[in-house]
């Protein structure tokens, strides 16, 4: 499970995917659960694959909500589970895809018995473009519209790299640990992402090979708010 992340800032994030006029809302840049921040997503109504840069909650909200303060965690959703999770669902179904940009982030390393933060980077120097779903959801009181997304995890038992991550759990098989990762969309593979049918998108659906990755232990870098 991904719960920080390192937002780019406004003018990289629109460089690096070509995103149109800059967003004048604000965002955090040391972004946790709940926090805004922005994605990507296929412009509504648009056939020329355009993409528009939306501002929205790290947790989604999902249309049956009271509220879009949840009792329960909606910043990852796993993969494997997307057409049958009430969540998430009708988002999946819509093709309600987005892309989070991200300059880093980070999981917790528990090879030493203890928490110990690690920090994600591209190794080719660029952004990640992580795997999301966007939902918008209005309250049938106020007609308030709220944006959130939340990012897509794999099963990652098996990737050299990343099955080092998260607490062991004692009661699991060393196989069957359920270890998570993120899920990065390549910069050539993000029209598809967006557009594509559910079956063609979901092929886009995989792990990052380790040379993908700059990983290392984190410094101590300062958490912000909103």
């Amino acid at each position: 499970m991904c719960t920080r992340y390192i937002s780019p800032e406004a003018g990289d994030i629109e460089r690096h995917w070509h995103v149109g006029a800059r967003n004048s809302t604000p965002w955090a840049r040391d972004v946790f659960p709940r926090y805004p921040a922005p994605f990507i997503r296929a412009a509504p109504g648009s056939d020329a694959g355009e993409r528009e840069l939306v501002v929205g909650q790290w947790a989604l909200v999902p249309w049956f909500a009271a509220s879009p303060k949840l009792a329960y965690s909606t910043c990852n959703a796993r993969a494997e589970e997307l057409s049958a999770k009430a969540s998430y669902k009708l988002p999946w179904a819509r093709g309600q895809r987005c892309i989070v940009p991200a300059a880093l982030f980070f999981e917790p390393n528990w090879q030493s018995g203890k928490h110990v933060p690690w920090r994600f980077k591209p190794a080719d120097g660029g952004l990640w473009g992580l795997a999301g779903l966007f939902n918008t959801w209005t309250d049938k009181a106020s007609g308030e519209r709220v944006e959130s997304f939340t990012l897509l995890t794999l099963n990652a038992d098996s990737h050299p790299l990343m099955n080092r991550m998260h607490r062991p759990d004692p009661k699991r098989p060393p196989e069957g640990q359920d270890k998570r990762s993120v899920v990065p969309i390549e910069l050539d593979d993000v029209d598809e992402w967006l557009n594509a049918p559910v079956a063609q998108a979901a092929r886009l659906i995989r792990l990052a090979p380790p040379e993908a990755f700059d990983a290392a232990p984190a410094g101590l870098e300062p958490a912000s708010g909103p």
